[in-house]
């Protein structure tokens, strides 16, 4: 939606890089996480070349924080998650799921460990501070549960490391993937992790002094003009080619980790108690019925990426949706991902999607569609 159309209110909080985005070009806003973020700064396959060529800045801080501490932090962090934390060391970060009682995915954030007893969910779009201070009421734990001064900005793409180098020093190329550090830029308190939403070098730059939003987007914007750095938005392209999630499109309470294939975040086996996990035993004992597939839709390229849920069918029946598509201009294909049900989920299974009441030929095919074993962003 344009900013002239758009109807800015208090109810809905902007980030703290909010008119440097919209001095930059942020033409379009949405909304996620009771925030505004920019989703449009012109063209978004020049987007995607902007990322995939050299760098793009995005504003990110949609992505709230909730932050665990206290004596129990780690023992309750635990609790919400399926994934075997044992081994998270302070300073990693990792993806994690969080599930409720029937097994269900609430969010699939970034999970950082900052201190022994000090976490960071960087949340993907919905209420998890409301679940986790609701499950802490009568978990028996010692722990504190509250929204933080945080805000990340998305720094990706191939030129991000030799700005982050400009920015930093050569020190920040020690900081492995899925790793942080704390860092000050001119007295401006960072966090800052290798991780990101584009499945490119990247990084996550947390700021925690929300007074200095608009002064920090500035100073990496004039850093990185050397290095083709363009302010940017998330790019649909690039994640879909990715493989990556977005929730309430491609994952949502009602889905469950084994339909789209996250088997390596459950851990059944262990020792580890958390929420959900009597549900996902049975859900691994009985089968799963329905399945997350990489598809190719066969049509004229797409105009953008999909607003609706698209039908997918096998002789005539409705066997599935379509949760995100979009045309890849470096493969030259209209992808998808799809939910679909398991007895169709067969590599090469040949199947119609209805968009906007016209049939569709369709090829199930394996995902991600680029860059299969992440060997760009883990680089």
């Amino acid at each position: 939606m344009s900013n002239k159309n758009f109807g800015f209110g208090t109810q809905i909080r902007k980030s703290p890089y909010f008119d440097s985005t919209v001095k930059w070009g942020a033409t379009g806003f949405s909304v996620y996480n009771h925030m505004y973020i920019p989703r449009d700064f012109g063209n978004p396959e020049q987007n995607f070349w902007n990322l995939i060529e050299k760098a793009i800045l995005c504003d990110v801080a949609v992505e709230r924080q909730v932050e665990i501490t206290g004596p129990d932090a780690y023992k309750f962090t635990q609790l919400l998650t399926p994934r075997d934390l044992s081994k998270l060391s302070v300073g990693q970060c990792k993806y994690v799921l969080i599930t409720n009682n029937e097994g269900g995915i609430l969010n699939d954030p970034v999970l950082l460990r900052l201190a022994e007893n000090h976490f960071w969910l960087s949340l993907a779009d919905s209420d998890v501070l409301l679940w986790a201070q609701g499950v802490a009421v009568n978990s028996g734990l010692d722990v504190d549960i509250k929204e933080p001064d945080a805000s990340p900005l998305q720094l990706q793409g191939p030129t991000s490391g030799e700005i982050m180098i400009k920015l930093f020093g050569e020190d920040i190329k020690n900081l492995k993937y899925y790793w942080l550090r704390e860092y000050d830029l001119d007295g401006i308190p960072l966090i800052i992790s290798r991780t990101g939403w584009s499945s490119e070098l990247g990084y996550e730059i947390y700021l925690r002094d929300g007074t200095r939003g608009n002064e920090l987007y500035e100073k990496i914007m004039k850093t990185g003009k050397e290095y083709g750095l363009k302010p940017g938005h998330t790019s649909s392209i690039r994640r879909i080619e990715g493989g990556m999630l977005s929730y309430h499109a491609d994952a949502d309470i009602n889905t469950n980790p084994f339909e789209l294939g996250l088997d390596r975040l459950i851990s059944l086996d262990s020792g580890i108690n958390f929420i959900g996990k009597e549900a996902l035993k049975k859900i691994k004992q009985d089968g799963i019925k329905r399945k997350q597939v990489g598809l190719e839709i066969n049509c004229e390229p797409l105009k953008g990426p999909n607003t609706t849920f698209w039908f997918v069918y096998k002789n005539d029946k409705k066997i599935g949706k379509v949760t995100s598509a979009v045309y890849s201009p470096r493969l030259k294909k209209n992808i998808a991902l799809a939910m679909i049900e398991i007895d169709h989920t067969e590599i090469n299974n040949k199947l119609i999607v209805k968009i906007n009441g016209k049939n569709n030929d369709c090829i199930i095919v394996e995902k991600p569609f680029f860059d299969p074993k992440k060997k760009i962003a883990s680089s």
